[in-house]
């Protein structure tokens, strides 16, 4: 149980999930969480369990210690102004959930911090989340408690934060592309006539499947392959005509043009602000 109290500043669909992850997995008490946000009517589900729930940022910052930086891209430098002075960098943690946002930029704006800049994606509201973490030096102190923050709405991966573009593609991004091929399998299931209800079903579970048996082996997805390809069988015909249509290579040039769109976006915000 950790007694640290967190703030979550801008707590839309993304933060209530995170509040919401924290005190069902037993991490933290209802009282040490702070969830703000402008309008809070949307909030009152968490402080009718408990939750500290107010408009007031700066409320929330004095009062804790780990700061997750959840508002809207365009409202983020004037957070920072607002509560830049009540940080203590001897006290304060920033967390910052907000995508193509550096930790430089944030830096800048609040001066010599531990820093935290994460890419979570949309399944963390069923806590599934897969968030990828990067840190500057002063971070490293707090690693271990920051990964706990978020293994309460899935599973972490700590990298470099020259790989969050890509970290991106692969974690926020991925959600659509998945969905997309579940979408595509259902569709082909209507065609060899099951009904849209019972092939998503299927296309669904076979997918969690196939994720959990990469989970729990620890295996490669190929190995998993050759236990249900046999030779001259429907499994090993129906794969090699999806790699004759394309299949592996159009994933890759997918996930390569998501992530040259980040890096455009990127260098047209530098210019932008240069």
């Amino acid at each position: 149980m950790h007694t640290d109290n967190v703030a979550i500043l801008g707590a839309g669909n993304l933060g209530k999930s995170i509040a919401e992850g924290l005190f069902s997995n037993g991490q933290y008490q209802p009282e040490n969480i702070y969830v703000t946000r402008r309008n809070t009517k949307s909030l009152q589900s968490l402080k009718d369990q408990g939750l500290q729930v107010t408009s007031d940022n700066t409320f929330a910052v004095k009062s804790c210690r780990y700061i997750l930086l959840c508002v809207q891209p365009a409202h983020l430098e004037q957070v920072l102004h607002e509560i830049k002075p009540f940080l203590d960098p001897e006290k304060h943690v920033l967390l910052s959930v907000i995508a193509g946002v550096t930790i430089d930029y944030i830096r800048d704006i609040v001066g010599d911090f531990a820093i935290v800049r994460s890419m979570p994606n949309t399944a963390i509201a069923v806590q599934q989340s897969m968030t990828c973490l990067a840190f500057n030096q002063k971070a490293a102190l707090v690693e271990d408690h920051v990964t706990e923050i978020f293994n309460c709405v899935g599973e972490t991966l700590v990298i470099e934060e020259e790989l969050m573009a890509g970290a991106t593609v692969l974690c926020s991004s991925g959600i659509a592309f998945n969905m997309r091929f579940i979408r595509a399998v259902t569709q082909g299931g209507i065609q060899l006539g099951l009904d849209a209800e019972d092939a998503q079903k299927i296309a669904v579970q076979v997918s969690k499947g196939a994720s959990t048996l990469l989970s729990i082996n620890k295996s490669h997805p190929e190995q998993e392959i050759d236990k249900v390809t046999t030779p001259e069988g429907c499994t090993i015909t129906g794969l090699n005509e999806m790699e004759h249509q394309g299949l592996s290579s159009a994933v890759i040039k997918g996930l390569v043009g998501s992530h040259r769109r980040i890096l455009d976006l990127k260098e047209q915000r530098e210019k932008e602000t240069a």
